[in-house]
């Protein structure tokens, strides 16, 4: 049975198109606007977290390192001074960085620092977690044979380091902590000559990061058990 399909006029029905007027479009930059404006401090709030949670797993990972990496060497009084560490220190033109690795030749190093053949690999880009102390990092630089993490304030615009408590630096306000077999956090191990333990932290370290636009957070280190957290941030 055939079906017939009535046609349906379409003379006279209305086809024009609608569209936003100018005063809509008007409006609707406005709104963006607000909205762009509402939206800038929680992305400095994103940046301050994004600098303070990367610093925090590079502290972790240094801890990881040294239970992973035993560096016990009884047969040498020095073998301390090669605890896995990560070291804050300053470029040329007052530009602040890290570094994670282990004296390994236990050159007594006053300041902890290491070469470069001694430093920890980087998982996210497999190069090496170091600068050379007091070299320039500045733009133009050729920064490339290391990972870019460790230049905290070409990345998250981080002006100042400071350690207080037990990990104080009272040479540059920096300074830097290490964690031994155990995952126990030392200070001051980068001239020890006996395997007493001397150097290990009976007090909390904290580490504090000022920004560009002032704000600042702060990263504690537990003694003992080495455990890092974000200040105000104790699941962290």
């Amino acid at each position: 049975m055939m079906m017939l399909l009535k046609k349906i006029p379409t003379k006279g029905l209305n086809m024009k198109r609608t569209a936003f007027t100018m005063l809509e479009l008007v409006m609707v930059i406005v709104v963006l606007g607000i909205l762009a404006a509402l939206a800038m401090p929680r992305l400095d709030r994103d940046l301050r977290q994004e600098a303070a949670d990367s610093i925090l797993s590079n502290i972790r990972y240094t801890q990881h390192l040294a239970l992973t990496d035993n560096k016990h060497l009884f047969n040498n009084a020095n073998w301390q001074q090669r605890y896995w560490r990560i070291v804050f220190s300053t470029c040329t033109g007052n530009d602040r960085y890290f570094m994670v690795g282990t004296d390994d030749n236990m050159e007594s190093s006053s300041n902890a620092f290491f070469d470069q053949n001694e430093a920890a690999i980087d998982p996210r880009s497999g190069k090496p977690l170091f600068w050379t102390n007091g070299q320039s990092c500045a733009s133009g630089v050729d920064t490339s044979a290391v990972s870019e993490e460790v230049f905290i304030s070409k990345k998250y615009g981080i002006t100042n380091v400071r350690s207080f408590g037990s990990c104080a630096n009272t040479a540059n306000s920096m300074g830097h902590i290490g964690f031994d077999n155990l995952g126990r956090p030392h200070y001051g191990f980068s001239n020890s000559n006996q395997p007493n333990y001397a150097s290990i932290i009976t007090t909390r370290c904290t580490f504090t990061f000022t920004l560009s636009d002032g704000d600042a957070f702060a990263i504690h280190v537990e003694p003992e058990t080495g455990y890092a957290f974000i200040d105000g941030q104790t699941g962290s």
